[in-house]
């Protein structure tokens, strides 16, 4: 007999007899199989024993090309997690839980119509159980069921995009704020019909708290703490999992030219926080709030509420050179947690739209700006 604590996560988890599981793959996990993952989810520690890596922060600029094509396709897409050690910041370590050993995990780009053949590979090193739910998926738990795989399994499913929209992947099982927070979420792309607006160039970023056991900057290994996590009180608000990623003094800035219009996706893990997604020097001159790619499109937004476990797509113009920098305009996340990544946008001055020195400059030891 299960345990009441057991029952109930099976539960949640949508598995209780044939009706819990209709929609999804025949390819589906059992109870049985859930339940031998739980197993092994719950006797995990809170500091499983990763691969060290040297990198967890995904390169937003590495992200599929945007769908020309007018018909239909059948995609195989593969998300194999990894459970990884890496830096938050320089003497700052944390285990990490990762799909495809990247924070977010890979942008999954098709078209409205296509179909998804998807497989979550959980490979015989991790010590937790694992799976995917998809946003973007009729069907129970958005394949989380289908999905679930115990180290040393994989589960499959297949998947229909029906509605068009930018929306986010990630890890369901029991403790699952946990797994998120440590990095298990991404974004799939569902472009309508007719495709996206042309622009010059895209970006993709993640936005995640991290709920350690030391304070932010002291240095070790950073143990995972549920009784922050609970509490809400993250450590450390990053981008793609470490602090202040895209700088000049961390992997260097995002690149852009003069006159370029710049889209940039962005998915909220949370798994508590809201975003308020805003480009300082800029503004959204396009805004699709929570992913919708449809009608209405919003205009010059300054800053933009992205929920938990929601997306945004925002597109930039860049008629002067400048450093935009991409922030949370809650901005102790800023200050104080890590939260930052920058544009450089590469050109000729424009006076007659920002004239940077219209007077003489300020002496070297008058205080510059806070960001």
């Amino acid at each position: 007999m299960f345990d009441t604590t057991r029952r109930r996560t099976l539960e949640w988890l949508g598995i209780g007899g044939a009706a819990s599981i209709a929609g999804c793959s025949t390819q589906a996990p059992t109870a049985e199989t859930v339940e031998e993952t739980q197993a092994a989810t719950a006797k995990a520690t809170s500091t499983p024993k990763p691969t060290d890596v040297d990198r967890v922060a995904a390169d937003p600029g590495d992200i599929p090309d945007p769908i020309s094509r007018s018909e239909p396709k059948h995609h195989d897409v593969t998300l194999t997690v990894e459970e990884v050690t890496a830096e938050i910041e320089e003497g700052v370590t944390f285990s990490f839980m990762t799909f495809d050993g990247q924070i977010p995990g890979p942008m999954i780009r098709v078209r409205q119509g296509d179909t998804v053949s998807l497989t979550m590979e959980n490979p015989p090193e991790n010590s937790m159980g694992h799976n995917v739910d998809l946003h973007a998926v009729y069907g129970t738990g958005g394949g989380n069921v289908a999905t679930t795989a115990a180290p040393g399994k994989e589960n499959s499913m297949e998947f229909k995009a029906m509605y068009p929209g930018a929306y986010i992947y990630h890890c369901a099982v029991a403790n699952l704020d946990y797994h998120i927070s440590s990095g298990m979420f991404g974004m799939i792309v569902v472009e309508p019909k007719e495709g996206l607006p042309e622009v010059d160039r895209e970006f993709y970023l993640g936005q995640h708290e991290i709920y350690t056991d030391k304070a932010v900057g002291e240095t070790g290994h950073h143990g995972f703490s549920m009784e922050n996590m609970a509490n809400e009180q993250p450590t450390y608000v990053v981008f793609n999992g470490e602090k202040y990623p895209f700088t000049p003094d961390k992997y260097g800035t995002m690149k852009a030219q003069q006159g370029e219009r710049v889209r940039v996706f962005l998915v909220d893990g949370g798994p508590n926080y809201s975003s308020n997604f805003h480009p300082i020097g800029n503004v959204w001159s396009k805004g699709y709030r929570d992913g919708s790619l449809e009608p209405p499109i919003e205009k010059h937004l300054q800053t933009a509420k992205v929920p938990p476990g929601s997306c945004f797509v925002g597109e930039i113009e860049t008629p002067v050179p400048e450093r935009i920098k991409l922030v949370d305009h809650a901005l102790s996340r800023v200050a104080r947690r890590g939260l930052l990544a920058e544009i450089d946008v590469e050109g000729d001055e424009r006076p007659e739209v920002f004239d940077p020195s219209p007077d003489t400059p300020p002496s070297e030891d008058e205080e510059g700006p806070l960001y």
